[in-house]
Parts: structure tokens; sequence; C-alpha cells
């Protein structure tokens, strides 16, 4: 049941984030200060997101596959996958060799590309809601909140928590209807590498499934 769990709001993660890159004109924006930087952020990615969809239409139409190239480009550089990945191995984190932190980086990295790109694809025109943007002046760890209406249901509260990097805000967790994508994430890995014999495992196994989702798309 847990792992059901996970993988459900795991699921709905990517489905209204894909929702937040394709609609914009139906979203109410709270704010537009020079102190709301990581809202301005989101919404300059998804007028990005939507210019690049309606350009590549088209190529996508014909070579699917290049939607993870759209989203590699777009979306995924606004993300800090090295805390991302310390974050969700916790204590596997800690025991890894840098090269282990390296492999799996780059395929965790590859799992949200290859998620994003799938919920594309099942995306139903949500509304979305920015809620009103409020942090502490100078402060370098902020949360946006957001809201994804459901068709006869009750809207999906997301909230983005970012930080300041070298003076860039970069998205290192979302929460899901107060669920942590990190935490989902980390239970669901950490009971692979016990069950399937560590940390290479499941760096092999990750990196067999972005290999063959990519083949999926190539056809």
């Amino acid at each position: 049941m847990k792992t059901q769990r996970i993988n459900l709001v795991t699921r709905a993660f990517f489905v209204s984030v894909c929702g937040l890159l394709v609609l914009l004109s139906t979203a109410v924006v709270a704010a537009q200060s020079e102190d709301a930087a990581p809202l301005k952020l989101i919404e300059q990615t998804t007028h990005q997101m939507i210019a690049a969809l309606k350009r590549d239409k088209a190529i996508i139409e014909n070579k699917p596959a290049h939607i993870f190239e759209l989203v590699e480009k777009i979306v995924l550089p606004h993300f800090d996958f090295n805390r991302m990945s310390k974050l969700v191995l916790g204590k596997y984190w800690r025991k890894a060799s840098e090269q282990q932190r390296h492999n799996f980086t780059q395929e965790f990295r590859g799992l949200l590309v290859r998620t994003y790109a799938t919920a594309m694809d099942e995306y139903s025109d949500q509304d979305i809601i920015y809620l009103p943007f409020r942090a502490a002046p100078g402060a370098t760890d902020v949360v946006v909140k957001v809201e994804v209406e459901q068709q006869g249901g009750f809207p999906v509260p997301l909230d983005y928590k970012l930080y300041l990097l070298d003076g860039q805000w970069k998205v290192y967790e979302v929460l899901i209807d107060g669920v942590s994508l990190i935490v989902n994430y980390r239970t669901s890995f950490a009971q692979k590498i016990r069950r399937n014999g560590g940390l290479d495992a499941l760096i092999k196994t990750l990196k067999k499934r972005n290999q063959q989702a990519l083949n999926d798309l190539s056809v």
C-alpha cells in the first residue's frame, strides 16, 4: 500500500508540473515585484516551454524523444540535482563513493526527464493558480505555492522549495498536497537498495529504465 501511495503521489506531481509548464493563460499570478524572483522564474520557464512546444509541434509528432531534449534544456536547469540526490539517498549518499554519487545523480536526473515527458501526454488542461508569494527580505530559501485545479475534485496544492545558489534560484524539493517528493523517492529507493543488492543495483536499474524509455520514444 505504501509503494502504491508513493507511485500515485509521484505521478500526480509530474502531471501537475506539466500543467504548470503548458498552461499559463489561465493562471492567476499573485505577485509581480522584484522580491518575487522565484515565482517569476516559474513564469518565465512556463513561457519558454509553451513557445517551444508550439514551435516544435511537428518535430515532436515525428520524433517524440524531442520532448526529452526540451525538458533537459528548458526545465531541468532550474533544479539542483546534486542537492536532491543527496536528500533522496540520505544515509546511502554518505556511504557512497564519488563515482556512485555521480552515477546516481545522472540517472536520477534521467528519471525525472522521462517522467516529465510521459506526463506531458497525460495532461488534461487543469487550471493553475499561483498563491501570494511571501518571503522575508533577503531570504535565500523560499517556497512558491501553487494550486492545480482538478475536474470534479479539490485543487491539488504544490509547494516548490527553492534556494539561492551562486546567485540563481534552484528547486530542490516539491510537496504535493503536503507530501514530500524527496521523502517518497527516498522510501522507494531505500527499499530497492536493501532488496536488490545495494546502490549500484539501483543505479543499474535506473539506467536501464531511462534507456528503455528513450528507445520507446525513438521508434
